[in-house]
């Protein structure tokens, strides 16, 4: 499978974005969209599949606070250390991120 072509700018800006997202705080792919001015989510998906590798990945989470399809136990590290709230739940994950505490947006001071 080919990478998809993406907009340069959009790729620097999704990753401009995810890098200043601090330690414990976390985004969703549709948060990062927004933050941007689009409602692209999915596109920012495929930036973050794609280019992200070297950015906090883990800070950004699907819909409800689950971390990255096929990268939970990876993530799970990165929330434990950076101290990020987790709750406990019966997915094949067997967590989620508490996305009400720790949700960040680039205008928030906190």
């Amino acid at each position: 499978m080919s990478t998809p072509t993406f907009d340069r700018g959009f790729v620097e800006h999704v990753l401009e974005v995810v890098d200043s997202i601090p330690p414990g705080r976390v985004m969703t792919y549709g948060d990062v969209a927004a933050a941007l001015g689009s409602r692209a989510a999915r596109g920012v998906g495929q930036v973050m599949a794609y280019y992200g590798s070297s950015s906090p990945w883990w800070r950004v989470l699907r819909a409800g606070g689950h971390p990255p399809r096929g990268l939970a136990a990876r993530a799970f590290a990165y929330y434990e250390h950076e101290g990020t709230p987790l709750i406990v739940t019966t997915t094949d994950e067997g967590y989620r991120v508490d996305y009400a505490r720790c949700r960040w947006s680039p205008s928030a001071s906190s």
